[in-house]
């Protein structure tokens, strides 16, 4: 297995086991109230979950990229590639499992019922957006290749995706569930049968297009924490050559020690930290107009939980890298390994309940106790599975 960032690893590993604790209660009637997501706006620990997922694959992006001696149409079209193959695996998680299992209208044919099915089923979702994320994010940290140049770029998707909101938006409000016209483009491009109808019943799909561009920000926010850390690893080990190189003067090598103190890992956390806090300050003043919403995915959502993403990376950098406590984040690391397997066994195994008429609400109780401790077990599960490709060296990618 090839050397990887420890941190990282374990910091999507934890995203990848609350994602599963949350997604999977014993009863959607019953979550434990700790894994509630907030309403319209506000944000909870569970609301973090997708941000955080994104937030990473930015970080292992720049990683990726850092391989790339030159960069061509071929690293571009590599980009695009994977983040189409992200949006299938996401569409083919929707469709599954490919075929009604209920039946529409009996005096209908199963072709009748068959289409019907199709005509109904949501196009979004969340690797769905992950794969729009990437690809916008990938192709911009490419192009624009240099930290204050994303950062600007960040900054005009945010303001775009804002104007969007502001300009076309309606009454009682462009930030609203009503006004926002996130869900008009929803339904024009796709149509409101292709959409999620969870927020009352309306076509709003709070994994659609157009909240896909702040998207692509958290992701880049990743990339620019990812480039730093390559950035220093590099000049840290080009400070150690240069010291050990014969006939170095006593002066050049003071002055490489000073380098490699820069760029040592106890500062790259220590500003990984101070720029999370940076971030979170500049939510709340944005919130002040702009207000934090996860279904939007609005600018202050994106530095708000960018922000909280760096600090928890800052701590596992101090923790794991520094202290050498690692043991117990085993599981995580586990998790972290095969991010996209566990996101798509959680979702294919809770769909195949109803192949054995498994009810867990049935067999574990219909209360917010017994609901989590099903959430649990299902993780568990989940890790008991990966943990097998762990023993086998098993990583699977796009």
């Amino acid at each position: 297995m090839k050397k990887r960032y420890l941190s990282l690893d374990i910091l999507r590993g934890i995203t990848i086991a609350f994602m599963c604790i949350v997604n999977n209660p014993g009863t959607w009637a019953k979550v434990f109230p700790p894994l509630r997501h907030a309403g319209w706006t506000g944000c909870t620990p569970t609301d973090l979950v997708y941000p955080f997922f994104i937030f990473c694959m930015g970080c292992a992006m720049a990683f990726s990229f850092s391989k790339y001696d030159t960069v061509d149409y071929k690293a571009y079209l590599k980009v695009l590639k994977r983040g189409a193959l992200i949006f299938l695996v996401g569409l083919a998680l929707n469709l599954y499992p490919f075929f009604p299992v209920t039946v529409h209208d009996g005096t209908w044919s199963f072709g009748q019922n068959y289409i019907n099915w199709l005509q109904h089923k949501r196009i979004f979702g969340v690797l769905q957006r992950i794969g729009i994320a990437y690809a916008i994010g990938g192709c911009i940290a490419l192009w624009l290749k240099k930290p204050g140049r994303i950062m600007a770029a960040i900054a005009t998707l945010c303001i775009v995706h804002t104007g969007i909101l502001l300009a076309f938006g309606r009454d009682p409000g462009a930030f609203t569930l009503e006004g926002n016209v996130s869900m008009r483009i929803d339904e024009w491009l796709i149509g409101g049968d292709h959409c999620y109808h969870g927020y009352d019943g309306t076509n709003f799909d709070p994994e659609g297009l157009l909240g896909s561009l702040t998207g692509a920000c958290t992701c880049l926010l990743g990339y620019l924490i990812g480039s730093m850390i390559i950035r220093s690893r590099d000049r840290m080990a080009a400070a150690v050559r240069q010291a050990h190189q014969p006939g170095t003067v006593p002066e050049l090598v003071e002055g490489v020690e000073v380098t490699r103190i820069k760029n040592s890992p106890d500062r790259v956390s220590v500003r990984t930290f101070v720029y999370g806090c940076l971030c979170l300050a500049l939510a709340m003043v944005l919130s002040i107009w702009i207000p934090i919403s996860k279904p939007l995915w609005s600018a202050s959502y994106v530095f708000y939980a960018g922000g909280w993403a760096m600090i928890s990376l800052a701590f596992l950098m101090y923790v794991v890298d520094m202290k050498g406590i690692r043991r117990p984040f085993f599981p995580f690391k586990v998790l972290g390994l095969n991010p996209l397997m566990a996101f798509v066994l959680s979702g294919v195994i809770a769909k195949s309940y109803g192949f054995v008429g498994f009810a867990p609400s049935a067999t574990f109780g219909a209360n917010e106790y017994m609901s989590l401790l099903y959430a649990l077990l299902f993780t568990t599960v989940i890790f008991c599975l990966l943990y097998v490709l762990y023993k086998k060296n098993i990583i699977i990618k796009l």
